[in-house]
């Protein structure tokens, strides 16, 4: 039988694979912008319109808290957000600190939401915050590197989008009727079978510049799979670190 290890190297192997032949797609079409594609979710051509399209979905308009990925192309969601009055979180870098979120609140912003949503503005002007004092999550908004019509996605690699998704259902502030939603350039959407392991998450809605395609609401992790993480990566992320020894 195969160990979990090896499911997961063989996992992360192929969305390797994957990720090369987006970036390399996008980079050939002349489909990115500064600071490109490789390495990173790819800031795409028409990001804002994207933002935009997703600011007229139902699913927007009622939701009063967003959690967002901070990379370049979703700069505009996280700004229309805070712009319609919506509470955002963002991520600290690589989940570094005690307080591993940033909590931006347009009502006290001093600063537009534009600026206030740049990674450089929000660690300025973002209130650090532990897990124990957020709000219920009605909206995620993740970046992506590639993804399916069924919602299957794959990030750039690092796995903290994934890590931030399992705290904070631990703490009950994702739950089913949270949505999940990523804006991507129409060469990100692929139709083909994806590589997925346990630990990774569906989104319900992907918007383009062009379009918005529902997928099936799907299996999403319920919580930290411990058995995915190695001591290296618990133990240089304070709230997993604090988490673990309370398992223990």
């Amino acid at each position: 039988m195969r160990s979990t290890r090896d499911t997961l190297r063989d996992a992360a192997r192929a969305k390797q694979a994957v990720r090369e032949r987006v970036w390399a797609l996008l980079e050939r079409r002349g489909a990115t912008r500064f600071p490109g594609a490789r390495g990173r979710i790819p800031n795409f051509v028409g990001a804002e319109a994207a933002a935009e399209r997703l600011a007229e979905l139902p699913v927007w308009k009622r939701a009063r808290v967003v959690k967002a990925n901070p990379d370049a192309p979703q700069l505009s969601v996280r700004a229309r957000a805070l712009a319609d009055g919506k509470l955002v979180y963002m991520a600290v870098p690589r989940l570094s600190e005690e307080k591993p979120f940033l909590l931006l609140d347009p009502d006290r912003l001093k600063v537009s939401p534009r600026r206030a949503a740049s990674i450089k503005g929000a660690s300025a002007v973002g209130q650090r915050v532990p897990i124990d004092v957020m709000r219920p999550i009605d909206l995620v908004v993740c970046g992506t590197v590639a993804v399916n019509r069924k919602g299957v996605r794959v990030g750039k690699g690092g796995g903290f989008s994934d890590l931030e998704f399992a705290l904070l259902v631990e703490a009950g502030l994702i739950n089913d009727k949270t949505l999940l939603v990523t804006t991507v350039h129409p060469l990100q959407v692929l139709d083909e079978d994806l590589p997925e392991t346990d630990h990774d998450f569906r989104v319900v809605r992907i918007v383009t510049p062009n379009e918005v395609i529902a997928c099936r609401r799907a299996r999403r992790p319920p919580g930290i799979l411990w058995d995915h993480l190695d001591e290296e990566t618990i133990g240089r992320i304070p709230v997993l670190k604090a988490l673990g020894r309370g398992k223990s």
